[in-house]
């Protein structure tokens, strides 16, 4: 058979360690945003599938939760060698799947995701599974049995990796739905996991689509916890159908990060430092800080400032090194952005960029856009949009900027910048997102990331991480 992930034969399942047909004959569609054309077709799985796989997981489970952390640790060690020594190679393969460019895709898209892997590697053999003692109790940390991994399209790969590597290096077993609009990584990633020779059952893949796939995961009893990445409102979804049978659920959702200058910060680095946060992945980002925040004495300023710093990202080719904003992942996105930036121009939001049209033949592409004088009630200021759009807020005092900042149903992610670093660092302790950098502190893989509010329940990444996989037991001596 040709291999899954790089080659032509995509449209079967991997379920107890081998590649076998899906019990339904149906396919999706893998489109290139670039040229808009067909590059592959996947599986078009089935609750069937969901229950094969599933079945796989549970035998599965009592032989992989024994070994020692050593040993998980060394097969989780082979799957990071394995997609690090395939780098170039992903990093085109995510290209053409969801169009982010190559240059960034190669260390954001796989460096990251590889980084992630060989740290849950090391977790796996270091980690304190039995080792903390409560008066005459000692407390085990033991995996919470099979997960359900419901992952997204935006970072496919890296955002399999948060809820896969955690899991198995806690001693679980894994049933993944890989997002159906981008999943060939999702496909080569599970090629290295049988290279690696991880044990049958351990790690399963069911493509297919979120209303079949994802629901059969969700409610199957088989299944004891299920993460899920994706919207707000998928979120809901899972959860509620999660609840049917009482299993643990997390959930990483949506943002609209507020990125907050304050009086005195150096404009000249915040304004090109917030324009790449907003527009990074052509805005196809949870974490996009789509919102800027500025002294109502400074709009004009950041505005031009912002304008400028937006020029600079050309759309194209994501194998186009002038390019660096690559296409939206589909059609249904590009008229979603568009739709948007329509709303704001109807709101009465100032258009000062206008990316609506690019010029260029083909591709579901947007280019930079920029509003100003964008007040808190505009749809703009609310919705997530996942695309490359920036809307410039006025604020009049500090706490004002606050108020403004925590003034959405969301709280994932944020930004400060000020003059003076302990200014900073106070306001974004009352920033409620789960995370917020300060004058552009730089992304930390190790670190727990989540969302407060509706952007979500549970962290991935490092130690907090895995321990969304284990359940805590008392032994009483």
């Amino acid at each position: 058979m040709t291999s899954p992930g790089g080659g032509e034969d995509r449209t079967r399942i991997y379920v107890d360690g081998r590649w076998t047909d899906s019990s339904s004959a149906g396919v999706i569609d893998v489109v290139d945003p670039t040229t808009e054309q067909v590059i592959a077709q996947v599986a078009e799985g089935t609750a069937e599938d969901v229950d094969l796989a599933v079945a796989a997981a549970r035998r599965a489970f009592d032989g992989w939760s024994a070994l020692p952390g050593s040993e998980r640790s060394s097969y989780l060690q082979k799957v990071a060698d394995g997609l690090s020594s395939r780098a170039d190679e992903l990093a085109e393969l995510i290209a053409r799947d969801m169009g982010m460019p190559v240059r960034l895709a190669a260390p954001i898209q796989i460096g990251m995701p590889t980084a992630n892997m060989a740290a849950f590697a090391q977790l796996a053999d270091t980690y304190g599974f039995d080792t903390e003692e409560i008066g005459n109790s000692l407390i085990v940390r033991e995996p919470v049995g099979v997960v359900g991994a419901i992952t997204p399209w935006n970072y496919p790969l890296h955002q399999v990796v948060l809820k896969v590597g955690a899991a198995l290096a806690a001693g679980c077993t894994v049933v993944l739905k890989p997002t159906e609009v981008a999943p060939l990584i999702s496909y080569a990633l599970a090629e290295i996991m049988d290279a690696a020779g991880l044990p049958p059952g351990v790690f399963n893949l069911v493509s297919g689509t979120g209303p079949v796939v994802g629901e059969a995961i969700a409610r199957h009893p088989g299944i004891d916890m299920v993460s899920f990445t994706g919207s707000t409102g998928a979120g809901k979804r899972v959860a509620a159908v999660a609840s049917e049978t009482v299993k643990r659920v997390a959930l990483e959702l949506g943002g609209k990060s507020a990125n907050v200058l304050l009086e005195g910060a150096d404009l000249a680095k915040a304004v090109p430092d917030g324009v790449f946060k907003c527009y990074l992945n052509s805005g196809q980002t949870c974490t996009a800080l789509t919102r800027m925040l500025v002294p109502r004495e400074r709009l004009a300023e950041v505005t031009e400032l912002a304008v400028g710093a937006a020029r600079q990202f050309a759309p194209g080719s994501p194998f186009d090194d002038a390019a660096r904003l690559g296409p939206l992942v589909n059609a249904r996105q590009l008229e979603r952005v568009r739709g948007y930036i329509d709303a704001g121009v109807a709101e009465g939001a100032e258009l000062v960029l206008d990316g609506r049209e690019t010029g260029l033949e083909s591709g579901y592409f947007v280019g930079p856009t920029v509003f100003s004088g964008v007040t808190p009630d505009m749809t703009i200021a609310r919705e997530e949009i996942f695309g490359p759009v920036l809307s410039i807020m006025a604020y009049e005092d500090e706490d004002d900027a606050v108020r403004i900042a925590n003034d959405s149903e969301y709280g994932l992610a944020g930004g400060v910048w000020g003059a003076d670093t302990d200014a900073a660092v106070a306001v974004a302790r009352r920033i409620r997102t789960g995370q917020v950098e300060v004058n552009g502190g730089s992304f930390n893989t190790a670190a727990p990331f989540g969302g407060y509010k509706q952007s979500g329940i549970g962290r991935e990444g490092g130690v907090y991480g895995l321990e969304e996989f284990l359940e805590i037991k008392s032994i009483q001596r």
